[in-house]
């Protein structure tokens, strides 16, 4: 029996147990696979998580960018030079995954891979898990098994909505050795973007759209992207995988039990980024769970309002900009980005700099100010 178990080691639930272990509790993560595991990714994580951990991230940061190349269907460049205090980081998820969990041990949270929970039940104050490697017993629960994850249903929490996502992992072929910068693609691909990251020893690349049915072809429309930019796209180094873009506001607490990350829905809704979401949504967790267990009856509702009040206003700003942006998105790149003082704002928002509620009424007198219909709906 323990103070909580935290079902998922991804970024939002090892964040959650280091936070829950430093604060002197007795923690249980639950996950599913072995560890280190490959995630699909594409491994951008803004800096602004930083000030949450009282830790170097550095031996889990791959590279670091501050070079940013915007492109209109590979052509038409935008170059921005990061002004963030600190670079844009890039990682492999199956290290930087494993340095986390391994900071939430060090604090003496307990780590159980390749365990599987398979039923969930409230007893009295008490969640009884039944897993393949046998049971466990905690007062508080969390979901943080992400957009394939079981326990948020278990926990009867709604649906999230999903998106289909193609990625690859390729090799740094002979002349781009050079190349730091990170590139995103717009009008290749309806409704979405291709990002185009450096790591150290390679490229990450990848596609996810935002609006309307999934499309049918991102795999080759991927492979094409790459063979274009001059990379060698091997048999087995795509990978399909599914986002839960945030979909508005929603109960993320119930008897005992917390969702986070992206079991919760937390994937930014324009630029799909799930990582500084996810770790916050931990922190956020840990805290009400320690609150919880200290007495406060009312600390896992004070949850869902604290995402709510920190996440959701901001991401709703998100869901409306990306209606406008990929509704009309060549207006969007000429008119919006391709503005120095508009770049800047998105290269600032890319490192965590600024949010949505700081640059909505910017961008929305920008592409007012072209006339775009349907502004609203």
């Amino acid at each position: 029996m323990v103070d909580c178990i935290i079902v998922g080691a991804g970024v939002a639930g090892a964040s959650a147990a280091y936070h829950l272990a430093k604060a002197g509790h007795q923690v249980l993560v639950l996950e599913k696979m072995g560890f280190p595991r490959y995630k699909t990714c594409s491994g951008a994580v803004s800096p602004a998580i930083a000030p949450w951990f009282d830790f170097d991230f550095s031996p889990a940061i791959s590279r670091k960018v501050d070079q940013i190349c915007l492109t209109w269907q590979m052509g038409d460049p935008i170059n921005l030079t990061l002004k963030a205090p600190e670079p844009m980081w890039m990682v492999d998820r199956a290290v930087f995954d494993e340095f986390l969990i391994h900071q939430a041990q060090s604090q003496g949270a307990e780590f159980h891979p390749n365990t599987a929970v398979t039923s969930l039940q409230r007893q009295g104050n008490q969640w009884q898990v039944t897993t393949n490697n046998g049971n466990f017993t905690a007062p508080y629960l969390v979901a943080a098994d992400g957009a394939n994850g079981t326990t948020s249903k278990f926990l009867k929490f709604k649906e999230k909505k999903t998106r289909r996502s193609i990625a690859l992992e390729t090799d740094i072929p002979p002349g781009l050795e050079a190349d730091g910068k990170t590139y995103f693609d717009f009008g290749g691909v309806k409704n979405g973007y291709i990002w185009n990251f450096p790591k150290a020893h390679g490229r990450s690349l990848g596609i996810t759209t935002f609006r309307g049915n999934d499309p049918k072809d991102l795999a080759n429309q991927l492979t094409a992207y790459a063979e274009k930019f001059g990379l060698k796209v091997r048999p087995g180094q795509v990978h399909e995988f599914v986002s839960c873009i945030w979909d508005g506001n929603q109960n993320l607490h119930t008897e005992g039990a917390l969702v986070i990350g992206e079991a919760a829905g937390l994937v930014d809704p324009l630029i799909g980024e799930g990582i500084r979401p996810g770790v916050l949504s931990g922190v956020r967790a840990a805290a009400s769970i320690s609150a919880a267990l200290g007495g406060d009856s009312q600390a896992l509702a004070k949850y869902t309002q604290t995402i709510q009040q920190e996440l959701g206003t901001d991401m709703a700003l998100g869901q409306k900009l990306a209606g406008l942006f990929y509704q009309f998105p060549q207006i969007a790149y000429k008119a919006g980005l391709k503005r120095p003082a508009i770049a800047q704002v998105m290269s600032m928002l890319l490192c965590g700099e600024i949010t949505y509620t700081g640059i909505f009424d910017i961008a929305v007198q920008r592409l007012k100010a072209n006339m775009l219909p349907g502004f609203g709906k």
